[in-house]
């Protein structure tokens, strides 16, 4: 990826205020993130987020929203990998670098569906979630469809479907909880990260021989 994924999706002002308040979440989280935050993270006044959204949580669901447009662009750019275990392969270093490139976004999401199950909302914001969580669910489902193709192939040896696809995304999506930038570092550098995250998420699996580069 080059730059915010974002600028390809979104006008500019939108694309900052977002940028913005997907740091805040992640560093306040939704309940102590306040319109004001945000403001002072732009350097703005309110009224040029209240602009663009009417409330923090439709920033907040905005934020998740487009976090997850970033996973499914990321993936469908493997749609075109004809042998399922590469396709797989593919699927995982784009989600896995998702989940480095766009962090902050994707701390919107995950504490999207802490709130989702919480059920802490108000009815308008229940659709948001629902919807949400919809998407998150259509996204998990791609993936589930690759293995199982990879399975039937001898390719992968898991037992459980559901069991294997939910912890071989939560060893991919792993790095929005403990990467770091690093200063200087660059796109192989990130992409090294993820390649492991790769190689032990597809280990268990039950991949083998070892995944190949």
């Amino acid at each position: 990826m080059n730059g915010d994924p974002a600028e390809n999706l979104l006008d500019e002002g939108q694309m900052e205020i977002l940028r913005m308040a997907a740091l805040c979440f992640m560093e306040r989280g939704f309940a102590a993130t306040s319109i004001d935050d945000v403001a002072r993270k732009l350097g703005c006044t309110k009224g040029r987020i209240y602009h663009f959204f009417a409330s923090k949580a439709d920033l907040f669901f905005s934020v998740a929203e487009i976090g997850m447009e970033f996973n499914h662009k990321a993936i469908r750019s493997c749609e075109h990998i004809a042998a399922p275990f590469d396709r797989l392969r593919a699927m995982a270093l784009a989600h896995s670098l998702s989940m480095i490139e766009t962090r902050a976004y994707q701390h919107a999401v995950w504490q999207g569906v802490e709130l989702h199950l919480r059920g802490a909302t108000t009815p308008e914001q229940r659709n948001r979630l629902d919807a949400l969580i919809a998407s998150r669910d259509q996204y998990s489902d791609v993936f589930r469809d690759v293995m199982e193709q990879a399975r039937e192939r001898g390719e992968l040896t898991y037992p459980d479907a559901g069991i294997a696809r939910q912890l071989m995304l939560v060893a991919l999506s792993s790095p929005m909880f403990w990467y770091k930038p690093r200063d200087a570092e660059t796109l192989d550098d990130r992409i090294k990260v993820a390649r492991q995250c790769v190689d032990f998420a597809l280990s268990g699996l039950g991949a083998r021989p070892p995944v190949k580069r």
